[in-house]
This record gives C-alpha cells, sequence and structure tokens, in this order.
C-alpha cells in the first residue's frame, strides 16, 4: 500500500491548494483548457502537470513528464495524494 503524503483542497477560482501531512501549503494547481492542471511550487515556478487517470482520480507528472505518483478522492471530496 502506498504511504499517504498529504491532501488538496479547492480555491474559490478553481484552483487546488496543496498541502502536506502536517498542515503546510507546498503548491497550488491550477486549470488547463484542455483538462488537467499545471502545478506550481509556493513560490509560482511550474513543476509539472497532472492529467485526468484512466480509471478516475489524477496521475502526476514532473516537468520532464515522468510519472510521479497519483491522486484519489476521499469520502469527504478532498484528494489524498499517493507516491509512484
Amino acid at each position: 500500500m502506498s504511504k499517504k503524503e498529504g491532501y488538496s483542497r479547492k480555491g474559490l477560482f478553481g484552483e487546488i491548494k496543496h498541502y502536506d501531512a502536517n498542515g503546510r501549503k507546498v503548491g497550488e494547481s491550477r486549470p488547463n483548457i484542455l483538462g488537467g492542471y499545471s502545478n506550481y511550487d509556493t513560490n509560482g515556478n511550474k513543476t509539472g502537470e497532472s492529467r485526468p487517470g484512466i480509471f478516475g482520480g489524477m496521475n502526476h507528472y514532473d516537468s520532464k513528464g515522468h510519472k510521479t505518483g497519483h491522486s484519489d478522492r476521499s469520502l469527504l471530496g478532498d484528494w489524498n495524494h499517493y507516491d509512484d
């Protein structure tokens, strides 16, 4: 089983704010026009992107296109993140 690394919550304008397992903000994802999200660190630097997965959830990729993990919705509607 994968280790839970953090969680995310929706913002007011469609963005998703990311937090580590201790509740500290670690980044943000902004919606792309064609689906998925562009991901940014706490300083606003683009770090990769997320794309919808085949079985739901999102697959995450670094800035070079390598898969780094996936996320699935929790029972409360937030997201749980897992490493690859």
